[in-house]
């Protein structure tokens, strides 16, 4: 039998039944197992906390949780007015009887309003702690209780009744309780803040019971711009429902014109002091904070204790760790309006005290950001050049985020940073005629009585040896090296170390301007530097450009090999890093398909080829341009398309200086061409325009003059190439063939074979064919031999069958680099040897679609093909099947 319950609490008032009453749940309540589920936890402890800001849905939690129990459950919702320990007491015991719980007369009732018997409360421990049935007591809203005495009060209780009490508070705020205590004891059950946000499953299953049905993707996002706030979720639901196109709403609503707004306005902003109120309205400005920033923008120093009770209260104010802060995003965004209504106009200067703290402290991505919010370009841009950081505009990891926040620069700012920039800005756009004009502009300004002028000086010769990459001009190159190395004296050494990427720029720069010039050796020595730059991600870009040019520099001397060890590390360190692919140039992939023609892999080079001219165009870089005019019209001649070659030959950039060897190389393409429509004469006349001192093109020559007939000019030519030159096997091997067929012109089959062996050693090592295809028919008894057969055979010529097997004479050899797949590649393509589409590939590998498109991708490009049926066949050839 239930006792009879009291009329009214100590003041005389009689007790309001709704606060023990568990609050109902709306029909659009979504119950979330996991929750209930960690909640369950509590019957376990002594002691559970459900702590969270306003609206993450604590007290719903709570109430569903608190149904479903078997025991007896006291439910109360804590008010102002239970500050007063007599009043808290009274509706404790109240809510006690009122579940079933009752307490004795032994126990009795408060009977003084401000105070309470300690013989009351030990009572009640004593009569709870014998019960045979624990009783669950949720206080609500606790987080109303701020008198320490009542909390000291509950502890004591909590902790003589023993098993026969489990109390559950929940609150926005931490409460008094050692709470590290029961933690520590493993007696504490607590979910909080980020356990209460809700999923995107969990918000699709909501919005559903609202009547809205909003794919994951979408969900996602409204779960990211509202952190699972439950209240913002539901609140934005509701008024979706009044919208022409909910998801649209959904996605785009204006948070400062919302019920949210109206939310977080009356339940967080309006109910803190004037002080915070005002911090809260400054700091929406930022992204993240400190104390320090708060400060500075607020110009108080009492940010911190703010903050930290802000955070403590769970007010809208996230702790990030490292005395750094950040407001909810939709909090954010309703202070940002409401600053502009109740403090106009303030929201620039705001942003200007941010942009000169974070110079000083040394935060230049977020100084830039608010320089710019501030308008103030001539001081977002001083920011950048001061620190050395203009090379970040072509590093790849921020250029794009810098190039959209200076593309809002206007014309009113005009300083030597400004013209800087925006020369920058434009060269990394391949704009040559606004960007030079640019430079020459911020040059004029940056005279010798200009202040601090070493840095912005510094950048300009970055710029000018950019200038000169793509203008082709390597004596400006040369001049802009010289004198970024004076300045390099002059600017604090600690920038030099924090912007790698600039000294790694300005050295690729100059070397792509001396390959362009012919001076190899000086190129490879800056373009060596370059590539073994410190830096990480910040040079990786760079880094790459330079390997791809060493690369080329390989080739061009004839070290296969080489030239695609390198191509491939230039694209391995791409994808190490995880910057999308090609970079830009696509000089890796050209020498890749050079190396491939040379290997008489066709299908390949033409492969490569066709990526490369997918790349954006007219990039006005001449040594790129060269090298896709060459391997273009290399693979055009080994097709016979002789006319063709010769109009793919000439590179599709103008510069200032020829380059030797790309004249010299367009000079041999239009020579063979002649040769090969039967004009020797022709073909000798062009040959006058090739440059001897590079031993490639000599080399190539001497092969078209002894075609042409000319047998004493190809040994003259092979006669002239220097000593110690730096010659690869495809120089040497073409040289050597050239040798053996002049020999075997004059009679000297014994010299000839010896030269041709020779030259199948040094081919055989680089799986080099082309020089033997072209070689003509005077070679073709000579590898009948059987010594050269032997040594021809299986990657020149077929090697014998094994028994039972069918003779594959257009059989590819497998590569001098070994292709890199990765597992999952390898699962991908072994399903497509089995002809399974891209549905079953998905399927039986548990993946999406689309995973499965982006590994086919990786994998196209790594073999150098563009169909599932090449792909197979060009890994069986890998034998990587």
């Amino acid at each position: 039998m239930v006792p009879a319950v009291p009329y009214a609490d100590p003041q005389g008032d009689p007790f309001l039944r709704t606060r023990f009453a568990l609050p109902a749940r709306p029909a659009t309540f979504l119950r979330r197992q996991r929750l209930v589920q960690h909640l369950d936890q509590a019957l376990g402890t002594p002691l559970a906390l459900v702590n969270g800001p306003a609206g993450a849905g604590k007290t719903l939690l709570a109430a569903d949780w608190a149904a479903g129990l078997r025991q007896p459950v006291a439910w109360l919702t804590v008010e102002a007015g239970d500050r007063r320990p007599g009043v808290f007491w009274a509706y404790v015991l109240q809510a006690l009887r009122a579940c079933g719980a009752s307490a004795s007369d032994v126990v009795g009732a408060p009977a003084d309003a401000s105070r309470v018997d300690r013989k009351l409360l030990a009572a009640l421990a004593a009569e709870l702690n014998e019960r045979d049935r624990p009783v669950v007591l949720v206080l609500d809203e606790y987080d109303r209780m701020t008198d320490p005495e009542v909390t000291k009060q509950l502890e004591f209780v909590l902790h003589h009744a023993g098993r026969g009490l489990h109390l559950v508070l929940v609150t926005r705020t931490e409460p008094l309780l050692p709470l590290h205590r029961y933690r520590a004891a493993g007696e504490l059950t607590e979910i909080r803040a980020a356990e209460l946000a809700f999923t995107p499953e969990e918000a699709v299953a909501l919005l559903e019971l609202h009547g809205l049905s909003l794919p994951v993707p979408a969900a996602s996002a409204l779960v990211d711009r509202t952190r699972g706030w439950a209240a913002g979720l539901r609140l934005s639901a509701l008024a979706a429902l009044e919208s022409a196109d909910p998801e649209l709403y959904l996605k785009e609503f204006d948070a400062d014109r919302s019920t949210v707004a109206d939310f977080l306005l009356a339940e967080v902003l309006r109910g803190q002091p004037e002080e915070t109120q005002g911090l809260l309205l400054r700091v929406s400005v930022l992204e993240r904070f400190s104390p320090e920033l708060a400060n500075a923008l607020t110009l108080r120093t009492d940010a911190e204790p703010i903050l930290a009770g802000l955070h403590r209260d769970n007010a809208f104010v996230e702790y990030l760790g490292h005395s750094s802060y950040q407001l909810h995003p939709l909090f954010r965004e309703i202070l940002r309006a409401h600053l502009r209504v109740r403090l106009p106009g303030l929201e620039p200067e705001l942003h200007r005290r941010a942009a000169r703290w974070l110079r000083r402290s040394g935060f230049l991505p977020e100084t830039l950001a608010h320089g710019a919010a501030a308008g103030d370009w001539d001081f977002a841009a001083g920011a950048l050049v001061d620190d050395l950081a203009i090379g970040q505009l072509f590093s790849g990891l921020r250029s794009d985020d810098l190039t959209q926040l200076f593309s809002h620069m206007g014309p009113e700012a005009r300083s030597p940073a400004t013209d800087v920039v925006r020369a920058a800005r434009d060269l990394s756009r391949h704009d040559l005629d606004h960007g030079l004009a640019r430079l020459r502009l911020a040059q004029e300004q940056l005279t010798d009585d200009a202040p601090d002028l070493a840095a912005a000086q510094l950048s300009c010769a970055l710029l000018e040896t950019l200038a000169a990459r793509l203008t082709g001009c390597p004596p400006r190159a040369e001049r802009a090296a010289v004198a970024a190395d004076d300045l390099r004296q002059e600017v604090p050494a600690h920038l030099l170390d924090k912007h790698p990427e600039l000294t790694a720029l300005l050295l690729t720069h100059l070397g792509s301007a001396r390959l362009w010039a012919g001076r190899f050796e000086g190129a490879r020595a800056a373009l060596t530097t370059a590539a073994a730059a410190p830096g990480g991600a910040s040079t990786v870009l760079p880094r790459e450009d330079a390997l791809e040019h060493l690369a080329l520099l390989d080739y061009l001397d004839g070290w296969l090999g080489r030239a695609e060890r390198k191509a491939l590390a230039a694209v391995a360190e791409m994808e190490r890093v995880g910057l999308p692919q090609p970079s830009g140039s696509g000089i890796g992939q050209l020498v890749l398909a050079a190396v491939a023609v040379d290997r008489h892999e066709l299908g390949r080079a033409q492969a490569l080829l066709d990526e490369t001219a997918r790349l954006p165009a007219g990039t006005h870089d001449p040594v790129p341009a060269a090298g896709r005019a060459l391997a273009t019209a290399r693979l055009l001649l080994v097709r016979g398309k002789a006319r063709a070659a010769v109009d793919a030959a000439a590179p599709d950039v103008s510069a200032v200086v020829a380059s030797p060897w790309a004249t010299s190389r367009e000079a041999l393409v239009t020579a063979a061409a002649h040769l090969a429509e039967g004009r020797p004469d022709a073909a000798a006349e062009v040959l006058q325009g090739v440059s001897v001192d590079q031993p490639g093109c000599a080399v190539e020559a001497a092969a078209i003059q002894l075609a042409a007939g000319r047998t004493g000019a190809a040994i003259d030519l092979l006669d002239g190439i220097r000593a110690g030159s730096r010659a690869g096997p495809a120089v040497t091997v073409r040289a050597a063939l050239v040798r053996a067929q002049a020999a075997e012109g004059a009679g000297d089959t014994a010299t000839a074979r010896r030269l041709v062996a020779h030259a199948l050693l040094d081919a055989r090592r680089e799986r080099l064919r082309r020089p033997f295809l072209d070689a003509g028919a005077w070679l073709r008894p000579l590898l009948a031999t059987a010594p050269l057969h032997e040594l021809a055979a299986g990657w020149l010529a077929p090697g014998s069958p094994r028994h039972g097997e069918r003779p594959r004479p257009e059989a590819l050899p497998p590569p001098l680099v070994a292709v890199e797949l990765s597992g999952r590649e390898r699962d991908v393509l072994e399903r497509l040897a089995r002809m399974m589409s891209t549905e079953e590939v998905a399927a039986d590998l548990y993946v999406s679609v689309n995973t499965v498109k982006t590994h086919l991708k990786s994998v196209y490009r790594k073999l150098a093909v563009n169909r599932r049926g090449d792909a197979v066949r060009r890994a069986r050839d890998l034998r990587l099947l």
